[in-house]
């Protein structure tokens, strides 16, 4: 994510989220009971950027002698996260941040319960 001319970038299986301050129905139509709102185990928000996701081993590596296998480009399993969504999540999980004047939420995806995507955004 960009913003006066400074970069924030999402590690890992991160998520960066712009939170939905406390309503019982969101803008995008769920609902939220009001047990969730009281204890805040539940809170949304709109993902702002996500990370790559997590680095996957290499198959092929022995790990016998590191220094004898070639290079190659890292690999990550994918995100089921994208920039846009709604997402849902525990609020337990959630590290809150400060950039450049705006407070954010990051992540890890296995806090989101769901997602909410345009239907006009192809999977």
């Amino acid at each position: 994510m960009d913003k006066n001319n400074k970069r924030l970038i999402v590690v890992g299986d991160r998520v960066l989220i712009h939170v939905q301050e406390g309503e019982e129905r969101t803008k995008v139509g769920l609902y939220l009971p009001p047990t969730a709102m009281d204890s805040q185990a539940v809170q949304g928000g709109k993902i702002v950027a996500t990370g790559p996701g997590l680095p996957m081993p290499d198959p092929g590596e022995s790990g016998d002698e590191p220094w004898r296998t070639p290079l190659r480009e890292t690999r990550f399993v994918p995100m089921q996260a994208r920039a846009g969504d709604y997402a849902l999540f525990f609020r337990k999980a959630a590290v809150e941040i400060t950039f450049e004047g705006d407070t954010y939420l990051v992540i890890p995806q296995s806090a989101i319960l769901a997602l909410v995507r345009d239907s006009d955004v192809e999977d």
